[in-house]
């Protein structure tokens, strides 16, 4: 089910609210706008991660240890790099707050109390 556009921008003010409080969590949770799943990572990622197992089964097969871990190695290596994201040029943090973090999240708190009286009440 889709948001309505209010919806939306309350979501929007509150992602944008977060990477201003609190920018290592908001990045740690993988919602920074600056950085994007790459499909080039995730094609290059899983066709290394085909040959690896490939390598893993032909080094089973000739039974060869070396060749083996070599697999192993490179499909893990093909995993992380699928898994990777990447930074998207020209999308880069724009201003933030550098005075008073103080304040803006006593604004933060108290938008959130307004919205949840404003819903107790019926308003839109």
């Amino acid at each position: 089910m889709p948001l309505s556009e209010h919806e939306q921008k309350l979501l929007e003010q509150l992602e944008k609210q977060l990477h201003e409080d609190d920018p290592k969590f908001a990045s740690s949770m993988g919602s920074d706008p600056g950085r994007s799943w790459s499909t080039r990572h995730l094609v290059i990622g899983v066709l290394a991660t085909l040959a690896g197992v490939l390598l893993l089964l032909v080094g089973v097969t000739i039974q060869s240890i070396p060749v083996g871990v070599l697999g192993f190695v490179v499909m893990g290596a093909g995993v992380y790099f699928a898994t990777m994201r990447s930074s998207v040029p020209g999308k880069g943090k724009s201003g933030g707050t550098a005075g008073k973090p103080g304040k803006s999240r006593s604004s933060f708190m108290s938008n959130l109390e307004e919205r949840w009286d404003e819903r107790h009440r019926g308003d839109p």
